[in-house]
């Protein structure tokens, strides 16, 4: 289980957020805490007692310090902890200075529990993929970075809906192996022009990676594969 600690001044928000931890597969409610100093104080007694917390979804307007600085002195400590900022606060500057503190994925508020249960599944899928193997591929790292990313679904070409994209991502994401156009034809029931249209901008977007199939008869197939 990945354990998480939910940051935010304001008690309802930080209620609502441990909330839609509780409903993730997979995700541990370990506290909830208010503000800097309890933060690193609890992190600090969870790694001593053994029960070291995984991820920290942390606010950036906090009553005692900055969510920023919280961040820098967890890097300070050597504390393996992996951070998610959940924040209003939007100023590219925050936002820039947030990567450089190591902050892994940024959800700006306000969001309902879809993009929360979104961020932190690429993140659970992230942990996964570099946990898989004691050294990593740069294939791996690649993909593993790349799960954090969240597909834009916005502003498609004529003809792709968001919700047969949506489905062809998850099944993508989810197989183990590459697949090809028929192997989407015949798991989401769409027709293979459709399937490969899909793919194809998928593909294009550097989403997926395309790849000729051999070995198969009749004419070369491509098969993609996630990043």
């Amino acid at each position: 289980m990945i354990r998480v600690l939910v940051v935010d001044d304001e008690p309802i928000m930080a209620e609502a957020h441990g909330l839609y931890v509780q409903r993730l597969e997979g995700f541990e409610l370990a506290g909830i805490c208010f503000d800097g100093q309890s933060t690193l104080h609890f992190i600090a007694a969870a790694a001593t007692a053994g029960n070291p917390i995984d991820v920290l979804l942390l606010d950036m307007n906090l009553p005692d310090l900055h969510g920023l600085e919280v961040a820098s002195r967890l890097r300070s400590s050597g504390l393996p902890v992996d951070i998610i900022a959940i924040t209003a606060v939007r100023e590219l500057p925050v936002v820039r200075r947030a990567i450089s503190v190591g902050v892994v994925q940024y959800l700006i508020k306000p969001f309902g529990f879809p993009a929360f249960a979104e961020k932190l599944g690429n993140y659970r899928q992230f942990r996964e993929q570099l946990e898989a193997s004691p050294a990593a591929s740069q294939e791996q790292v690649d993909q593993a970075l790349a799960s954090l990313r969240t597909p834009v679904l916005a502003e498609l070409p004529k003809g792709l809906s968001a919700g047969t994209l949506e489905a062809v991502v998850e099944l993508l994401k989810s197989a183990s192996l590459a697949v090809s156009a028929q192997e989407v034809t015949e798991r989401l029931g769409i027709s293979r022009v459709t399937a490969r249209r899909y793919l194809e901008y998928l593909a294009d977007r550097g989403s997926a990676r395309r790849t000729p199939r051999y070995g198969t008869p009749g004419r070369p197939e491509n098969e993609y594969h996630w990043i």
